[in-house]
């Protein structure tokens, strides 16, 4: 059990895995100072917040994960939370960038032509 206190990312998977969302949330801020630079921890921090249905603090954590490097998981959920806030722009944004990444992604190509015809 020390190696969950040793390894805060897999303690915070664990409280995730287990359904603790509350408690993952607490744990993660409590945290969150030690890794700033950590686009895992970012990534992880937002999809909890996505999970708890709070897309604005999710679409902060999204932000930096996405400022530490880009990749397409990050930038679909990224989308995700702008849709949930009314935030077209950003999400259409979200799904260019996915493209740039991955040309021929399904579901940014879908949802790009989704947002473009309303």
């Amino acid at each position: 059990m020390t190696g969950l206190f040793l390894y805060p990312k897999r303690r915070l998977r664990k409280l995730i895995r287990d359904g603790e969302y509350a408690e993952a949330v607490k744990f993660g801020e409590s945290i969150r100072g030690n890794f700033e630079g950590d686009h895992d921890f970012m990534f992880i921090m937002g999809s909890i917040y996505y999970m708890v249905e709070d897309p604005r603090k999710a679409l902060d954590y999204f932000e930096k994960a996405a400022s530490l490097g880009e990749d397409v998981e990050t930038l679909k959920l990224k989308a995700n939370a702008h849709l949930d806030i009314g935030d077209k722009d950003g999400a259409e944004q979200c799904c260019r960038q996915v493209l740039k990444i991955d040309p021929k992604n399904p579901e940014a190509q879908s949802l790009l032509e989704k947002l473009e015809a309303l």
